[in-house]
C-alpha cells in the first residue's frame, strides 16, 4: 500500500464509508469505546486518520480541544461539513509525518488507521512523539493474533485485500515492540468480531 493509492481508494470510499463503518456493529463498537474513555476536561485531543468523522459524534459534548487530520481530501471534507461548527480543527496531513511539535497532545486517537497506513511503524512512532508524557493513545483496529500464524486462506487473500486499502495481517505487538520503554499497555480487549478488532489504550511513560 502507498499513500498515492490510498488517496485513490478513499476517494472512492468517501461517499459510502459511513454506510459500512458508521452503522451496525461498527457504530456500536465505536460508541462503546468512547462511552468508557476517560478524557479529562480541556484536554488537547488529536484524531489521526479521522476519515468522515465517524468518531467525532461521540465527543461533541466534551470540554476538549479537538484537532482532526486525514490524508484524504474527500473524507476530510465530509468530516468538516458535519462537525466544523463544533469548533473542531481539521487539517489534511499524512499520519506518518505529523507536522505537530513533540508532546503537543494529551490524547491521540487512531481508529481504523494502523491497518491502512503504508508504514504502521512510522505512524506509531509519530503518534508517540506528539503525545505528552503521561498522555494516552487510543487504538481501535483489526490485528492478527500475536500467538498464531496467519491462516493460509488469509495469506492468499492478504495481497488482494491490500489493494482495497487495508492489511489483515498486521500484529500490534510487533508494531509496538520497539517502543516498549516509552509506552505501557493499559488496556487490550476485544472490541468486535470475537477479537478480530481490538481496543488498545497506551500510556506514554517516557519521551
Amino acid at each position: 500500500m502507498k499513500n498515492s493509492w490510498n488517496k485513490v481508494i478513499y476517494r472512492f470510499w468517501a461517499p459510502f464509508y459511513d454506510y459500512f463503518f458508521n452503522s451496525g456493529p461498527f457504530f456500536r463498537a465505536r460508541k462503546q469505546i468512547f462511552e468508557n474513555l476517560d478524557i479529562k476536561a480541556r484536554s488537547k485531543t488529536l484524531f489521526v486518520g479521522v476519515g468522515t468523522g465517524a468518531d467525532l459524534q461521540f465527543i461533541t459534548d466534551r470540554d476538549i480541544s479537538v484537532t482532526a487530520i486525514d490524508l484524504s481530501t474527500e473524507m476530510l471534507d465530509k468530516a468538516r461539513t458535519k462537525y466544523e461548527s463544533q469548533g473542531f480543527t481539521f487539517k489534511e496531513m499524512d499520519a506518518q509525518n505529523l507536522s505537530f511539535s513533540s508532546e503537543s497532545f494529551d490524547v491521540v486517537i487512531a481508529n481504523l488507521l494502523l491497518s491502512v497506513v503504508p508504514d504502521p511503524d512510522q505512524c506509531i512512532q509519530e503518534m508517540i512523539r506528539v503525545t505528552r508524557t503521561g498522555g494516552s493513545i487510543v487504538i481501535f483496529d483489526k490485528f492478527a493474533p500475536s500467538s498464531q500464524e496467519l491462516p493460509k486462506i488469509k495469506k492468499l487473500i492478504r495481497p488482494i485485500i491490500a489493494t482495497m486499502g487495508t492489511d489483515i495481517g498486521r500484529k500490534i505487538e510487533r508494531i509496538l515492540q520497539p517502543y516498549e520503554d516509552n509506552i505501557r499497555i493499559e488496556e487490550d480487549m476485544s472490541a468486535l468480531f470475537n477479537g478480530m478488532y481490538r481496543k488498545i489504550i497506551l500510556r506514554k511513560i517516557k519521551t
